[in-house]
């Protein structure tokens, strides 16, 4: 649709929009809903054992992209799995899981005890 000039005297010229258009088309991957994968949080037994499934399933002769939509994840989720997880037995994944939370707890407490020191000291030297 074009826009047409009129003169000065006429006033200012009509503006018009394009017509307005729907949604943009969408597709059925069948294991993604609305076109983005779900965000769920998969617990370390539940990631070995999907694990173990792919790797049946490649050992059939599946692509990762196959053995990755059977698990129902992208394949990125699949390689980061298998680079973190691959190769331990539900146990030690527990004991991992449980030394990282372990970790993250004690690097707060000496954070905050850091930051305490500090005010200590300033208060101390007179330095507020």
């Amino acid at each position: 649709m074009f826009v047409h000039l009129k003169s000065v005297q006429d006033g200012p010229a009509p503006v018009t929009c394009p017509p307005k258009t729907g949604p943009g088309v969408k597709l059925d991957l069948g294991w993604m809903k609305g076109g983005e994968m779900p965000t769920k949080r998969h617990t370390p037994e539940q990631v070995i054992n999907k694990l173990r499934e792919a790797e049946v399933a490649m050992a059939q002769g599946s692509t990762v992209g196959e053995a990755s939509r059977q698990i129902g994840v992208t394949q990125q989720t699949f390689y980061r799995w298998r680079n973190e997880y691959g190769g331990l037995r539900i146990d030690q994944v527990k004991r991992l899981k449980q030394l990282e939370s372990e970790n993250t707890r004690l690097k707060r407490a000496i954070a905050d005890l850091t930051l305490d020191n500090q005010i200590l000291k300033e208060v101390s030297e007179g330095n507020f």
